[in-house]
């Protein structure tokens, strides 16, 4: 399954990357499964995006949780924490 990820704000700093198709294998196919696949990654990834550091993660722009599951051509955006003013 392929997936668009978008990173935005201090995400996309730290990571370097503001946005990817990704695909997934059909095992992976939650927020929780997408997760481990970046921190796969190692380095940056593992930590930025690591299980102790407090970011969101909405799939087609609804807030989601680690079991929200993921479909074909679904887009992801991961993004800090916010607040208003």
């Amino acid at each position: 399954m392929k997936i668009r990820i978008l990173y935005l704000a201090g995400l996309r700093d730290a990571l370097g990357c503001a946005e990817e198709a990704l695909t997934l294998p059909g095992a992976e196919a939650t927020v929780a499964g997408l997760l481990a696949a970046l921190r796969a990654r190692g380095g940056e990834w593992a930590s930025t995006l690591g299980p102790d550091r407090v970011f969101r993660v909405a799939v087609e722009h609804t807030l989601a949780c680690p079991g929200t599951p993921l479909t074909d051509g679904v887009e992801v955006a991961l993004f800090p924490p916010v607040t208003g003013g």
